[in-house]
């Protein structure tokens, strides 16, 4: 495995944002020569980011065959868009390095979970916009993704807003950007296939931001597929054991079927 830690630096980047890397071995007599990578956001309201999204999601991926990478973005005071411009710089350094890591360069797939959802979804609305091209010198091709998966994922800045994610984000600049960031407002035509999990118990991010950009994207005709499960407050990572809280919370056995379905979207939509 090459494991790694590589700075992160966009415009008005804070310290220390980084992207560290999961990427399994190659090896002349594997059939394998380039595998999928999932970049992996994690949550925490743009206040902090969780450790119990971030290291063991990379660790699943790499079971299920994929590489992985875990960015550890810019958040509060940092506004908003230096985490955006941060995860581009992420895109772009591992398509310019995706033969030496053995990289599928067209099969980049965003994972975020909670304000590292909405992160990464911002991502896929305005990965394409003349602004992100130009703030980072790159063609469409170098920052395009396939794909993303929003776990529990803050999107609308409305009637279901978690307004602590807003806040923390715009910053002096909230009442002016928070309808823009309204991500079911923003769905466009370069928006990629999306895989979305949420739980109808989630009393911090309701599930209605999800079916608020299901909704959006049907709309435009962009493959998406949610599984609402019926239990399960917010913040459960991996739903199980490995990624329990301190206190004993965030083990729900119901929603643990997340990353397997997952994986087989990934595989019947994106790698077919």
């Amino acid at each position: 495995m090459i494991h790694e830690e590589y700075p992160i630096q966009a415009e008005g980047s804070g310290a220390p944002a980084k992207l560290t890397t999961y990427l399994i071995s190659y090896y002349e007599d594997l059939g394998v020569t380039e595998r999928p990578l999932v970049i992996i956001c994690p949550g925490g309201g743009y206040a902090y980011l969780s450790n119990r999204e971030a290291e063991m999601f990379a660790l699943q991926w790499n079971a299920y065959g994929y590489h992985a990478a875990v960015l550890r973005y810019s958040v509060a005071p940092v506004p908003y868009p230096v985490s955006l411009l941060e995860l581009g710089t992420a895109v772009k350094m591992i398509k310019e390095h995706a033969s030496e890591w053995h990289v599928k360069p067209d099969k980049i797939i965003i994972e975020g979970s909670s304000a590292g959802g909405h992160l990464a979804a911002s991502y896929g609305m305005f990965w394409s916009s003349d602004f992100v091209l130009d703030k980072l010198g790159a063609s469409k091709e170098m920052l395009r993704p396939a794909g993303m998966i929003l776990n529990y994922p803050v999107i609308t800045s409305g009637a279901y807003a978690h307004q602590d994610s807003f806040h923390n984000l715009l910053g002096e600049h909230y009442e002016e950007w928070k309808d823009k960031m309204s991500l079911e407002n923003q769905v466009n035509a370069d928006t990629p296939p999306a895989f979305i999990w949420c739980t109808n118990e989630d009393g911090s991010v309701p599930a209605e931001n999800s079916l608020l950009l299901t909704l959006a994207m049907r709309k435009q005709g962009i493959a998406v597929e949610l599984h609402m499960y019926t239990k399960g407050g917010h913040g459960l990572a991996l739903a199980d054991e490995r990624t329990m809280c301190a206190d004993g919370r965030c083990i729900e056995k119901e929603c643990q079927s997340w990353m397997m379905l997952a994986n087989t979207w990934i595989q019947e939509v994106l790698l077919k």
